[in-house]
């Protein structure tokens, strides 16, 4: 099932291409799970071969990232908490995972949007907590369109230098998927680094304060 969604996903970027890229990453940013590792690498090595261009690739990915970051932060911000828990399961949205991106976002704040636009899993989750503590739009807005845009570059970057050396990964999405996983762990590393310590931070902050 997985792989022939992957398969969908490689069609609408060859035939739709800045638009099936937008379209993508709006969805891979509000409730359903669509990977962008998925997305913008592939998107970025057709780019490499004059389909597209890396800088479009790019602007696509971030303006959908952001266009579905904005979708659940609105929907978050309407229907309440409450409402979240009882049906985001439906959504694939679980308590546990709601309850992890509530607490990203009350100990970073708006930092944390940032750095979580930066990591799998919260990425996708981190604007509902966001609409829920009515986190002011600009602040949020800039956070997740600078997150949104690095990591879009990386991953188009990415594309471009494994992919581009192995164009035979675009025929086998197991394999594809191996070589992302793989490679991508060093990056997520750091992200993660950066969020401790902007934690240890924010904890000798708090307690000089004290």
């Amino acid at each position: 099932m997985f792989l022939e969604l992957i398969q969908i996903w490689f069609t609408w970027l060859n035939d739709w291409g800045y638009a099936g890229i937008f379209i993508l990453m709006a969805m891979e940013s509000s409730v359903i799970p669509v990977p962008s590792e998925l997305v913008i690498p592939p998107a970025a090595f057709w780019a490499s071969q004059g389909t597209m261009s890396f800088f479009g690739v790019i602007l696509s990915g971030t303006l959908g990232s952001y266009a579905g970051s904005l979708i659940s932060y609105w929907l978050a911000n309407t229907i309440g908490h409450p409402l979240l828990v009882k049906y985001g399961k439906f959504v694939l949205i679980s308590k546990k995972k709601l309850a992890l991106a509530e607490e990203w976002v009350r100990e970073y704040g708006v930092t944390g949007i940032f750095i979580a636009r930066l990591l799998p899993v919260i990425r996708h989750l981190i604007s509902m907590p966001a609409g829920l503590f009515q986190m002011p739009l600009i602040p949020f807005s800039i956070a997740t369109l600078a997150g949104s845009g690095i990591w879009c570059l990386v991953l188009g970057w990415f594309g471009q230098q494994t992919l581009g050396s192995e164009p035979r990964l675009l025929e086998s999405p197991e394999i594809m998927i191996a070589a992302i996983e793989s490679q991508m762990g060093w990056f997520v590393s750091f992200a993660v680094l950066l969020a401790a310590l902007y934690g240890v931070i924010i904890w000798f902050k708090s307690c000089k304060s004290e």
